[in-house]
């Protein structure tokens, strides 16, 4: 009853939310930009996505000649990023650069998050679509999907490690402990980095990664990857085969990098912005850099954005409630 009355409210935001952005506060005075722009990244300095967003800052400052902070802000589940941002003026100069769950799986998941996901932003553009992959230690006997369900029927307790609760990784591997039964115990982090130290270590069994970690860990022989979430594989790791083509259905979701601005930004700001972030989605430095990560570059408009949010959100909720997912 919780996670639908929750939905409710942040479907029901999106109407107002629509409504806001599209309405302009104040014109500033001078020309934009005239100071330097800070992007909040979702995640830990060093991070994929503070690795992404320092791209974006270092093209914007060769577009514009203003520098560029890149200013993580880590903790539950990327909502410390949000609400920083939610709460920054609308004045083109504090940007968030988020993942999904802070939009969608967050406020579904918990009983109160400290802004409202539509009414509080501006969307600017998605960047890229993705999805995590499911790896092991190379010492592992499993080799697919189907042979990691019957390792740990076997052992009787499998602990996996994600970079947050309410993150798409941790999402589908409690649905996966729904639909297979396998025993999975979630050990949340704060990162990738320390979930995998943990499983070399031995004191995780599994984890999930981005495309470009599994990658690195791979090519190292550390790990080997059991398959990848979202409707499709990436290019990075092509041999890589989804959990839909290994027959398991209901894993098709694809996870989201997206900037967003806090409400009431003016429209000649949006604008501005939003032509700059799409060339450069679409430019050789950004683009790379998101195929390396294992998404496919996006670039869409802030309507278009809008609307896949209130599209997804149902079927978020969806898996949420399948799967069982809470945030404890």
């Amino acid at each position: 009853m919780r996670q639908d009355a929750q939905r409710r409210r942040v479907l029901g935001g999106l109407g107002g939310g629509m409504l806001l952005w599209g309405l302009g506060a104040q014109a500033q005075d001078g020309p934009y930009p005239s100071k330097p722009i800070r992007i909040v990244p979702f995640g830990t300095a060093g991070g994929p996505i503070d690795a992404i967003a320092r791209v974006y800052g270092d093209e914007i400052n060769k577009r514009w000649g203003q520098p560029v902070i890149i200013d993580a802000k880590p903790g539950a589940s990327g909502i410390v990023a949000a609400d920083y941002i939610a709460k920054s003026a609308p004045d083109g100069y504090n940007l968030l650069l988020t993942l999904s769950l802070t939009h969608t799986t967050v406020p579904l998941l918990q009983k109160k998050v400290p802004y409202d996901p539509q009414r509080d932003f501006q969307p600017l553009t998605q960047i890229g679509t993705g999805g995590p992959m499911l790896v092991v230690p190379a010492t592992n006997p499993a080799n697919n999907l189907k042979e990691l369900v019957a390792w740990g029927k076997a052992k009787g307790r499998v602990t996996y490690g994600t970079w947050g609760i309410g993150s798409a990784a941790h999402i589908m591997g409690e649905l996966l402990k729904q639909k297979t039964g396998l025993p999975l115990e979630h050990v949340p982090y704060k990162g990738e980095a320390p979930a995998h130290l943990d499983m070399f270590g031995g004191v995780l069994d599994i984890a999930w990664a981005n495309p470009s970690t599994a990658k690195g860990h791979l090519q190292a022989g550390k790990i080997k990857v059991m398959g990848i979430t979202g409707s499709r594989r990436v290019g990075t790791l092509p041999q890589v085969p989804t959990f839909t083509e290994q027959g398991f259905d209901g894993f098709a979701l694809d996870s989201w990098m997206g900037f967003m601005a806090p409400a009431r930004m003016p429209a000649p700001l949006v604008d501005k912005l939003v032509a700059l972030l799409r060339e450069l989605t679409q430019a050789p430095a950004a683009r790379d850099k998101l195929l390396a990560l294992g998404f496919e570059p996006l670039g869409n408009t802030p309507g278009e954005f809008a609307a896949n949010l209130q599209a997804e959100i149902p079927q978020w909720a969806a898996v949420i409630a399948s799967g069982r997912v809470t945030m404890e």
